[in-house]
């Protein structure tokens, strides 16, 4: 059995088929961003970018594409110490995580992760 990539287009597949989401793009000077959020309450709870591998402390040229996603703070730190989590990227680093969307962590867990994130930013 082939191993499912979780990347761009996976992501999107999947939170349009489970919460009827559609990624928005909210920035003329970043395009490619795209964040996913609730429609009850607009908060957002994943954000999907490229980001160059340079200001993620990645070795290499050119960009990566990553999903950020708020996580229980009481995890934050050890999923960072597993391939493919980082601090997250220009969000509150004791709540959110930047995860790497190249194949090194698999779809389930990312796909798990985004329904934390869901319910963690959902009405209270």
């Amino acid at each position: 059995m082939q191993k499912k990539i979780a990347d761009r287009q996976y992501i999107f597949d999947y939170v349009k088929d489970a919460f009827g989401t559609e990624p928005e793009y909210l920035w003329k000077t970043a395009p490619s961003y795209a964040v996913l959020r609730h429609k009850s309450n607009r908060k957002w709870y994943a954000a999907v970018m490229d980001v160059p591998r340079e200001r993620l402390g990645l070795p290499g040229e050119g960009c990566v594409d990553i999903i950020n996603v708020k996580c229980d703070p009481a995890l934050v730190g050890s999923l960072r110490t597993n391939t493919g989590y980082l601090p997250a990227y220009h969000m509150n680093k004791d709540s959110w995580i930047s995860i790497l969307l190249d194949g090194s962590v698999p779809a389930e867990e990312i796909c798990g992760l985004i329904n934390m994130s869901r319910r963690l930013t959902g009405n209270k």
